[in-house]
């Protein structure tokens, strides 16, 4: 009989083993199912980012042959949401034939039509023309979703001719092509939770190996004392752990598509994703897919030194030694290393180092846990009060590293809850800033040789529409001082009082607008020492005399350091270059006012602060989102291992239960033993995660930003949390106890 035919049967007689097998199974295929996931959302961004190349919202121009279009792409919104714009003309000479049409768009449009994204196609017929259709033109095309960036994306491609297209369009051969590159914010975040979700499936998956810990022990010490070989009683449990985990990870690679299925749905960047994005190199999904497994089986066989040393060992007594105070040096040594990466990073111009840091540090803990939950076991011991206590600090103290078993998963959810939670609300406090104007008001970059003509056809268009708002020109100069080779300069905004009261966040209020020209700032300059200049780097000029300057208290500290110039303040013959065309909108007529700019600016982004501010939200809500769900599926996992695990313990000492028992001891007090052993030693053990978990998130903030960090109060949660993951999961010993009572003892 072959080490398969022996893992069968074993497997047909034994209920126990074949209640181990299926939740090892069950783990393996969590563990792949999360990993295949994980690992495929490079992937998916990239393909994402493939279909919307032309899209042009990394294109830079380049000279790559015969100029055939006139290009230019900008970003428009509507109610909120952003629609991409790209305008494009043919140069002279150069018909639509010869253009190569990108995958997903049916006909280049020709001047004064559009071709839309059926999302943009539905807004266009459910509005009036004058909030959204007459920025475009007419449609006469839909784009396919092998065109867009996800199913719901709002793009327009429009047709001009070569004189009417943005100043800053770029004279191409064809459409931006190339390779795609993925999301760097989502790779780090699979790397991140490929580290944190993986390691509390492996967790599981051992945990479910340990429920019959105690009987293969004994059964295989049985056959290694009939004369089976180390090879053989090797070979038997890799069939066994084999059986398993290789149902365990095709089971996986089964549900693989569901979970890309139901994660296609979760938004992220502004739309969700197509099923197709999800597809992962076959080379890489077989590796991930044999990997796991023999991962578990490698820890299945190293699990098998201790019988192989000494068969009569599960049923002699043993004297274990106890654990080493160097195992809490690998914690500071994994700190120091991922300091060392972090620090290094930016300089390298990768993270890779920094993952494996973390990847150190997630591992420390299983080299400081267990001394961690023999110290508290020492404590128990020294100081019971209770026969409960006693009983959980002499397991503590006797077995360290099954205990920590139980609580692996739950430490390893609140180090990376800690993490997260440090992050986000710093994160959350870098929100803010935009432009000077006010949150409501649209305005559109441009110059002085166009400026003029888009205030003009503005004004025109508000008036069709029957809006009272009128556009202005507002322009941008240079407070400078010093010489030309050591040259001090300061933006200004130049605009009349009056505008800035109503256009601007200034704070200026009309009792500053009386008085004459004047220069307003958060500090009262010594305009005597200041010239005025197009840029920093221009001829500069003195201002008016008698012009005054008004210190103003600014309410947003972004706003420190610029100024606002009253143009009568400017001298004669002094010619503004760059210009912003803005216009005060309300809740009513905000995307009329954007129509009737947009029109005019042929192209060119009509932008808002108020929109600046919604994506930053929007941002933050896809990492709020993430968060939530990957720490929901830790925890889940968590409490699902630390119940398997107390389970397991159960089982693993069902002789030593059931001669309690037999003596007399009641099922309240080895279940008060019992919690006591999973939730104590947890609760020091997730206070150090969330420490720890704060100073990686520190580390990982520092990569983006070197201003100090924001702490929350909502860091307590991953560890209260924890804590009551830990009771969950014990409370699953009063059962196990009453089946080790009903149960005959002679079983064993």
């Amino acid at each position: 009989m072959n080490s398969l035919q022996i893992a069968l049967r074993v497997l047909r007689v034994d209920r126990r083993t074949r209640t181990s097998a299926i939740l090892t199974a069950i783990g393996v295929a969590v563990a792949t199912g999360l990993v295949l996931l994980l690992a495929t959302l490079p992937f998916a961004t990239q393909n994402r980012e493939q279909r919307a190349l032309w899209q042009g919202a990394d294109f830079y121009s380049r000279a790559d042959g015969p100029a055939k279009l006139v290009y230019a792409s900008s970003k428009d919104f509507f109610d909120g949401q952003q629609i991409i714009r790209v305008d494009v003309a043919l140069t002279p000479g150069t018909t639509a034939a010869g253009i190569a049409l990108p995958a997903g768009v049916p006909q280049l449009p020709g001047p004064g039509e559009t071709v839309v994204s059926p999302a943009l196609g539905r807004l266009l017929q459910a509005h009036p023309a004058g909030e959204l259709g007459d920025r475009f033109g007419k449609p006469v095309g839909a784009i396919a979703e092998d065109g867009l960036r996800f199913p719901e994306q709002l793009v327009a491609l429009t047709g001009h001719t070569p004189d009417a297209m943005p100043e800053n369009s770029s004279q191409v051969a064809a459409f931006p092509s190339g390779k795609a590159s993925p999301d760097g914010l989502l790779m780090l975040l699979s790397w991140v939770g490929i580290i944190v979700l993986l390691v509390p499936s492996l967790v599981l998956v051992a945990s479910s190996a340990r429920l019959t810990a105690a009987r293969r022990e004994r059964r295989l010490a049985a056959i290694r004392l009939a004369g089976a070989t180390p090879g053989q009683v090797t070979n038997m449990v890799g069939a066994e752990t084999t059986l398993s985990a290789g149902i365990g990870a095709l089971l996986g690679l089964l549900i693989s598509p569901a979970l890309h299925g139901l994660a296609s749905f979760v938004p992220w960047a502004g739309g969700t994703w197509l099923a197709s994005d999800f597809a992962l190199p076959t080379g890489l999904t077989v590796f991930i897919v044999l990997a796991i497994p023999v991962l578990v089986v490698l820890a299945g066989v190293l699990g098998l030194r201790r019988v192989l040393k000494n068969p009569l060992f599960a049923t002699g007594g043993h004297t274990k030694k106890p654990l080493h105070w160097w195992r809490l040096l690998a914690l500071p040594a994994a700190g120091v290393f991922f300091l060392v990466a972090v620090t290094t990073a930016k300089a390298a111009g990768s993270i890779g180092m920094v993952m494996v840091g973390l990847c150190l540090l997630v591992g420390s803990a299983a080299i400081v846990g267990p001394w961690v939950t023999s110290a508290v076991g020492g404590t128990f011991v020294r100081i019971w009060r209770r026969p409960s206590a006693l009983l959980a600090g002499r397991r503590l103290r006797d077995d360290p590293k099954g205990a920590y078993r139980a609580s692996a998963g739950i430490v390893l959810a609140v180090f990376t809850g800690s993490m997260a939670l440090t992050l986000l609300p710093t994160f959350e406090s870098m929100a803010g800033g935009g432009r000077s104007f006010a949150d409501s008001v649209l305005y559109v970059d441009s110059d002085a040789q166009h400026a003029t003509t888009i205030v003009d056809q503005a004004n025109a268009a508000l008036r069709k529409y029957g809006q009272s708002e009128k556009a202005v020109a507002v322009g941008e100069v240079y407070l400078v001082r010093g010489t030309a080779t050591n040259r001090y300069g300061q933006r200004a905004l130049v605009m009349t009082c009056a505008d800035a009261v109503k256009l601007t966040r200034f704070g200026l209020t009309p009792e500053n607008c009386t008085g004459g020209p004047a220069v307003f700032g958060d500090s009262a300059i010594d305009l005597a020492q200041y010239k005025l200049a197009t840029n920093g780097q221009g001829e500069a000029v003195a201002a008016k005399s008698g012009t005054r300057v008004e210190a103003v208290h600014y309410p947003d500290a972004d706003l420190s350091g610029t100024f606002i110039i009253d143009p009568a303040a400017l001298p004669d013959g002094f010619a503004l270059k760059d210009i912003t065309v803005v216009a005060p909108t309300t809740d009513a007529n905000r995307e009329i006012v954007r129509t009737a700019l947009a029109g005019p600016a042929a192209g060119a982004e009509v932008g808002s602060r108020d929109q600046h501010l919604d994506d930053q939200q929007g941002e933050l809500g896809d990492l709020r989102r993430v968060t939530v769900i990957g720490l929901i599926a830790a925890g889940i996992l968590a409490g699902c291992s630390a119940a398997v695990a107390t389970a397991g313990s159960v089982m693993d000492r069902r002789r030593t239960f059931g001669a309690l028992m037999a003596a007399g001891t009641p099922v309240r007090v080895l279940a008060r033993a019992l919690r006591m052993e999973a939730a104590l030693p947890a609760l020091v053990a997730t206070i150090g995660a969330g420490i720890v978990g704060v100073l990686v998130g520190v580390g990982l903030y520092s990569l983006i930003d070197p201003r100090g960090i924001v702490l929350s109060p909502w860091l307590l949660a991953p560890v209260v949390l924890g804590v009551g993951v830990a009771l969950l999961g014990a409370s699953v010993c009063t059962p196990a106890l009453k089946r080790v009572q009903a149960e005959p003892l002679a079983d064993e």
